[in-house]
């Protein structure tokens, strides 16, 4: 199999472990690609993180080829997603062993993206760290930037179109999700990333309500917390009041006003074999408003 290698050497284990991607693949009988173009290359394999996958994703579609990720990000949501190993060795084996999965592909301004993209706290605390910084620090560069993101996060109006339906809302962050698992430690079990539709999420900004929310995030509840807004469809168009910029698998991505739109299993890539594929029911939109009126009292615990 002839690979083209992209290796991200300011993600968090790039400069350390990238050089060791090539001879695992090598070991596994690869021959790596000078470069890619059409015809030339079987695959194209990305050693980093989301946003390095992410970025590698025009590429594959010209080049009409598979992807393969060996985790070496802070996150590593996508891997999580697709059950990859986030150990260097077993990562390369998947590739090797040629399972595939396909998966949906979002866009927004132009930019490729597999997992999540957002506006308000989410796009602020991505703008704050320093590749430098999370590959000396790790887990504490990110805390600090989030005790930073907090401190300066401000709530603002937001116009959402989808579906012939408008909705206006006052919020701190809007995260529209092409996948299930985002942002480390969120998983929403009818959710996946091979389900043909994008999941809005929009934070109102109440005390009572942040913490009911971060409850019921944390608890994989995603369609139980007052002051969170949830809604699905395969297109969104957001637009806020003054510029607001997106940040898509952690990388710049524009600014508002924005459409949000989806490729349905639009790219193969190397995954486990046996891997969990979900094809939930056709889409829907959910208000935990009209749910209360029908469940008053319901606890999101």
């Amino acid at each position: 199999m002839r690979v083209f290698l992209v290796v991200n050497p300011n993600s968090r284990w790039g400069a350390r472990r990238g050089p060791r991607v090539a001879e695992e693949l090598a070991r596994h009988g690869m021959q790596l690609a000078p470069k890619a173009a059409p015809g030339s290359i079987d695959a194209i394999v990305v050693a980093g993180g989301d946003g390095t996958f992410s970025r590698a994703i025009p590429l594959a579609l010209r080049c009409g080829v598979p992807m393969g990720l060996v985790p070496l990000g802070t996150f590593n949501d996508l891997a999580r997603t697709l059950e990859i190993p986030l150990d260097l060795e077993s990562a390369c084996a998947v590739i090797a062993a040629g399972a595939m999965r396909h998966i949906d592909i979002a866009e927004v301004n132009g930019v490729h993206y597999a997992t999540e993209a957002s506006i308000g706290l989410s796009s602020r605390l991505t703008r704050l760290q320093t590749s430098e910084a999370k590959q000396r620090l790790g887990w504490f560069a990110i805390a600090l930037s989030v005790a930073r993101a907090l401190r300066y996060g401000r709530p603002f109006h937001v116009e959402i179109s989808y579906d012939g339906t408008l909705e206006r809302l006052r919020t701190i962050q809007v995260t529209v999700a092409n996948s299930n698992h985002f942002g480390r430690f969120i998983t929403v079990g009818d959710a996946a990333i091979d389900d043909g539709r994008l999941d809005l999420y929009a934070v109102e900004p109440a005390g009572r309500a942040a913490i009911s929310l971060a409850r019921v995030l944390l608890s994989g509840k995603r369609f139980s917390a007052p002051g969170l807004r949830a809604l699905r469809a395969t297109r969104f168009e957001v637009r806020t009041r003054r510029r607001h910029r997106i940040t898509a698998d952690g990388e710049p991505a524009g600014t508002t006003p924005a459409c949000f739109n989806l490729s349905a299993r639009a790219l193969a890539v190397f995954a486990p074999d046996g891997a969990a594929q979900t094809f939930p029911p056709a889409p829907r939109i959910y208000d935990y408003r009209a749910d209360e009126e029908q469940h008053p009292g319901r606890s999101a615990t």
